[in-house]
């Protein structure tokens, strides 16, 4: 299964490749740029933590160990937490960096670009609120995008793992959760 997920991930690489080349006019991501990676829930299917895991089990013992201290310090975070969405930094986020880059997930791939949902709204990364991706064609006083040319395609992560090209793949995604609930 994980071989045809890399496969369907290649496919995919490529698809994302031409929409952040089309959009790059409104793309400020760069590497170190991690705002992304600092408050989220991270939806990912079984898959896709399957995935990302089997890539955990070949880094470095320290690397590793930086990583479990990370998601017990979540734990136990989340344990404590009395709001409705626990937001969190990526434990995978080491020094600036993605431990495990080449296996992030979809909402991870997608993120930076804007792109229309299945109700015809605009979804922008958080990041335009920042000043960053978008913040040319997005008023945040009043929430209205000026884009005439978002991706016409839902990149939500269970839209993605539905679609005719992970289908194609025969994909068994499972269920999709935050991430530090398959932890």
């Amino acid at each position: 299964m994980l071989n045809r997920y890399e496969k369907f991930l290649e496919e995919f690489d490529r698809e994302l490749q031409g929409y952040f080349s089309e959009q790059k006019k409104y793309i400020k991501c760069k590497k170190g740029c991690t705002d992304c990676c600092i408050e989220g829930e991270y939806p990912f299917s079984r898959l896709e933590a399957e995935y990302l895991m089997y890539g955990f089990l070949q880094l470095p013992k320290d690397i590793k160990d930086r990583i479990r201290k990370n998601i017990a310090d979540l734990k136990i975070a989340k344990s404590n937490f009395q709001g409705e969405r626990f937001l969190y930094k990526c434990p995978f986020l080491l020094d600036g960096q993605c431990a495990l880059y080449e296996r992030r997930g979809i909402v991870c791939r997608v993120f930076g670009l804007a792109y229309l949902r299945g109700d015809n709204t605009v979804k922008l990364p958080n990041c335009a609120n920042l000043g960053l991706n978008y913040a040319e064609v997005f008023d945040k006083s009043g929430g209205a995008v000026y884009l005439n040319n978002p991706v016409k395609k839902d990149l939500r992560t269970d839209k993605i793992l539905r679609s005719k090209t992970a289908e194609k793949y025969s994909l068994e995604c499972g269920e999709i959760r935050p991430l530090i609930d398959w932890f």
